[in-house]
């Protein structure tokens, strides 16, 4: 309760407001960049080779004969009822694609965030009270390294490196008894979201219907319970590459400004005075110092949830996974507008919601800051 009671609520309401302009601006400029583009959907999926009428018929379906403002205006229609409409490649709802892609992206980012943020305040708290020493420059060059990395290159080297050499000097030692066949867990998956084999397996299994379950809730649980562990187990191993490929450069952004800012915190008066009183470096650094220092890691964190789904769009098609970038790439080859517009209308949504919780975040951990 006393978390809530130091959310800045007026202010954030007003922030919510204010993300509908917002919104309404981006979709309009995604939706005259796609009137500008040359050609339009028929053209991009439909065989040269069809019949005229058949190219006719689809032009027809979904209005790419209507007037541009006559569409345009349609557009806001679906997007005040959150209905955007069939997608003209897949011939499916598009919140059908959101909803199958959306989750997949957002544990690749969950994961990421996972390890990227806590390893960084790590590194940067422990280069800043080993400022200058060897141990210091040398995560410093690290960083630097990782940071500079472009993220489809880096994760083309994870797949060489890591899956083909790697993985071939494991299978090696296995066979020739020098490692356990434990060690084959370290032959990473380097495409997809899961084994082809569990795939297959996926795909000829009958789901449970919610009757079954209610009739039969232990039978339902004990029966999937092992097929739900392999597939998650088989998701993780998986996620291993493509997360350490986002993760790092994360990790390395926040490790420099979360020394630079401890730094800064650390020479201030009142660190001084909990020092003359005779506590320890430790209580001083992470009880009187992180608090301040974790401010500017706050808004890093906060652009760093809308950056992770258009920065996952590369790493995505790199390691072909299913998530949200797969679908942007798609969607903007074939001029799939309503596609197109969903998916940016989820990335603006998300980039409201990241600026939004580094403003309330900043209210939380320190107290002193208010909006209202």
């Amino acid at each position: 309760m006393q978390f809530l009671k130091g959310i800045p609520w007026k202010y954030a309401g007003r922030k919510v407001l204010l993300a509908i302009p917002l919104i309404f601006g981006v979709l309009t400029i995604i939706f005259v960049l796609l009137e500008l583009a040359p050609g339009d959907a028929s053209t991009k999926f439909l065989n040269p080779d069809f019949p005229p009428e058949v190219k006719q018929m689809v032009i027809e379906k979904y209005g790419l004969d209507r007037p541009a403002f006559e569409r345009y205006l349609l557009m806001l229609r679906n997007l005040a009822v959150l209905d955007f409409g069939r997608s003209i490649v897949h011939e499916r709802p598009v919140w059908d694609l959101v909803a199958d892609a959306l989750p997949n992206t957002v544990i690749l980012s969950l994961v990421t965030l996972m390890v990227s943020y806590p390893l960084g305040i790590v590194m940067g708290t422990w280069q800043a009270i080993r400022q200058n020493k060897p141990d210091d420059t040398a995560i410093s060059i690290g960083s630097l390294l990782f940071y500079s990395m472009p993220s489809f290159w880096f994760a083309m080297m994870l797949q060489l490196f890591i899956s083909y050499y790697f993985s071939n000097w494991v299978s090696g030692q296995i066979d020739a008894g020098h490692l356990p066949a434990f060690f084959s867990v370290l032959d990473f998956d380097v495409s997809g979201m899961y084994s082809n084999e569990l795939i297959i397996a996926m795909s000829m299994d009958e789901p449970w219907t919610w009757g079954q379950i209610f009739s039969n809730p232990i039978g339902a649980w004990t029966e999937r319970f092992p097929w739900w562990w392999e597939r998650n187990l088989s998701m993780l191993h998986h996620l291993v590459l493509p997360g350490f490929a986002m993760g790092m450069a994360s990790s390395a952004g926040a490790a420099r400004y979360m020394r630079s800012s401890l730094l800064e915190v650390i020479r201030q008066d009142y660190i001084r005075t909990a020092r003359a009183k005779g506590l320890s470096e430790r209580v001083v650094v992470l009880k009187h110092a992180m608090r301040n220092a974790l401010l500017p890691i706050i808004t890093l964190f906060g652009l760093s949830i809308p950056f992770l789904f258009s920065g996952s769009v590369l790493v995505e098609m790199v390691f072909a996974w299913p998530g949200m970038g797969r679908l942007i790439v798609d969607s903007i080859f074939t001029q799939d507008t309503p596609t197109i517009v969903a998916c940016f209308f989820v990335s603006t949504l998300l980039v409201v919601a990241g600026n939004l919780i580094s403003d309330v975040s900043y209210a939380v951990v320190d107290p002193r800051i208010r909006y209202d």
